[in-house]
């Protein structure tokens, strides 16, 4: 949601007028301004704005800057944590992009509240100033997650200097932002894009590199792109399903930040342990039931104890390859404790 936030009568009424343009967006004004719709507070704004800030996917702030930059300091969490922040006057003239720009996507934000007043957006990030795309601004766009994000700086650096950089997607996903900057190549595997001709490389890819992420010159953009299927005994904890998602990632070079959805069969819906799983993953769920999943061949061949148990000839390899609506598996059945898994890429 997008809290739109108000301290002046000038202030609500500008609020009201960006609420009626911006979807999923709520004015927030003091309880003496309040209207009907708008969320009234009491507290003073040095407490009801960092609680916002907490919560809310971008804040829309109609007052000084001044005044938010010294509210929100102490509450600053990190560039992938922290959400947009726009700093609008009430007269409604100036929309400014002043906190996460790329990654929250304060930039865009304050495009959407100018356009939405006519008002003139005021962006400052060094790439949008130059015309070019940014690196982390194309992960938001894509929803790709970004490995190590300290490496963010020296890359957008790089495309302003206008240094050669290599680009590995074999997905296409990313290259059309990037492919007519002159200085950006599309290469086709990683061990062209280490020639010394390179200042810097892009990945996009779900794979592990090991020591190679090590390495500052390279930023991974991951992909969504991987359902982690799921069986389990009754009681598994959380903690016990990580363990063996980490370890057998690991063993076959998968990231766990590719992960889109975790998966099972119905049965498992009400198994604590899976679900706070997913949901520290911050992934859905997606569960079928026993005939879903026996549409779907278990390549491990079927497994009398699933059979006898919930009806289906397996669980976490038909699941992956159901939710992923994929041919193949990156990784087979493998059981360990109390936890089976399998891992599917995104058809």
């Amino acid at each position: 949601m997008i809290s739109i936030v108000a301290i002046t009568p000038g202030g609500a009424e500008l609020a009201r007028r960006l609420h009626r343009e911006l979807p999923h967006s709520a004015v927030f004004v003091p309880a003496r301004l309040a209207q009907g719709g708008d969320q009234a507070f009491h507290q003073p704004l040095a407490q009801v704005l960092p609680e916002l800030f907490a919560q809310a996917r971008g804040l829309v702030c109609i007052m000084a800057s001044g005044i938010v930059v010294r509210v929100l300091a102490p509450h600053l969490r990190g560039k992938g944590q922290d959400p947009a922040v726009v700093v609008m006057d009430e007269a409604g003239r100036f929309a400014i992009s002043l906190l996460s720009g790329h990654l929250g996507g304060a930039n865009d934000l304050a495009r959407q509240a100018a356009a939405a007043v006519g008002a003139q957006a005021v962006i400052t990030t060094a790439t949008d100033v130059n015309g070019l795309m940014a690196w982390d601004d194309v992960a938001r766009r894509e929803q790709l997650a970004i490995e190590p994000l300290r490496n963010i700086r020296r890359l957008n650096s790089l495309l302003l200097e206008r240094q050669n950089i290599a680009l590995v997607d074999r997905r296409h996903r990313v290259n059309h932002y990037f492919l007519p900057q002159s200085n950006v190549s599309l290469v086709a595997n990683f061990a062209e894009a280490m020639q010394s001709r390179f200042a810097g490389r892009v990945f996009v890819t779900h794979r592990l590199l090991g020591e190679m992420q090590e390495r500052e010159d390279l930023l991974l953009l991951r992909p969504r792109d991987l359902v982690v299927g799921i069986g389990c005994n009754r009681g598994t904890s959380a903690e016990e399903i990580e363990e063996v998602m980490r370890t057998e990632f690991a063993a076959a070079f998968l990231a766990p930040s590719s992960i889109a959805v975790v998966a099972s069969i119905e049965d498992k819906g009400d198994e604590e342990g899976l679900i706070r799983f997913a949901e520290n993953l911050g992934v859905p769920l997606r569960l079928f039931s026993a005939d879903e999943l026996n549409r779907w061949d278990a390549p491990s061949g079927p497994s009398p104890h699933a059979r006898d148990a919930v009806g289906a000839h397996g669980v976490c390899e038909p699941a992956a390859l159901a939710a992923g609506n994929a041919r193949t598996l990156l990784i087979k059945k493998k059981k360990r404790g109390n936890v089976t898994l399998a891992v599917a890429e995104v058809g």
